[in-house]
């Protein structure tokens, strides 16, 4: 017979706060699981001389640990209705402002000569187009959040939603 006083979990309701209205990760591209193959490849060359077998798993070993590697710091964009994440940073959508999405030479001065260096930045090198947010909190000295995302004209819009 179960016990009277045992704490029965409630049933996960979700509020409309958590809808979410815009998810991305931003995963590694082609080239870049090229390039962590090249160099696990470095492996066998280094330990070839030893044995080809002792090449081949060192190979193998590289290329887990650069996969793992770039799995786990892979960030994740996300927008509810109430709140915007992007990477590990997050913030109430009530505090954001206007956003604008850049591509081209246009994301490349975002990144560069017109960045300030109070901005949150979550970059990736392989994703060109990046998407400017601005902060409105008057206490946070970060004027704006610039996040790489392969579908900028989406994330605007679900920012822009309300």
């Amino acid at each position: 017979m179960p016990d009277s006083s045992a704490a029965v979990p409630a049933p996960h309701q979700s509020s409309p706060d958590e809808t979410v209205l815009f998810t991305e990760k931003l995963w590694p591209g082609v080239w870049i699981w090229l390039v962590a193959a090249g160099i696990a490849g470095a492996g066998i060359l280094v330990f070839a001389p030893i044995s080809l077998a002792a090449g081949l798993t060192a190979a193998g070993v590289l290329f887990a640990i650069e996969a793992v590697l770039l799995i786990l710091s892979t960030p994740a964009v996300t927008v509810t209705a109430g709140r915007l994440q992007v990477g590990r940073a997050s913030i109430e959508r009530g505090l954001t402002g206007q956003a604008v999405a850049y591509r081209g030479s246009e994301a490349t001065a975002e990144r560069g000569t017109r960045l300030n260096g109070l901005a949150y930045l979550c970059i990736r090198g392989w994703i060109d187009p990046v998407v400017r947010i601005e902060i409105t909190d008057p206490s946070d000295p970060t004027p704006y959040w610039l996040t790489s995302t392969r579908r900028p004209d989406e994330l605007v819009a679900a920012l822009i939603r309300k």
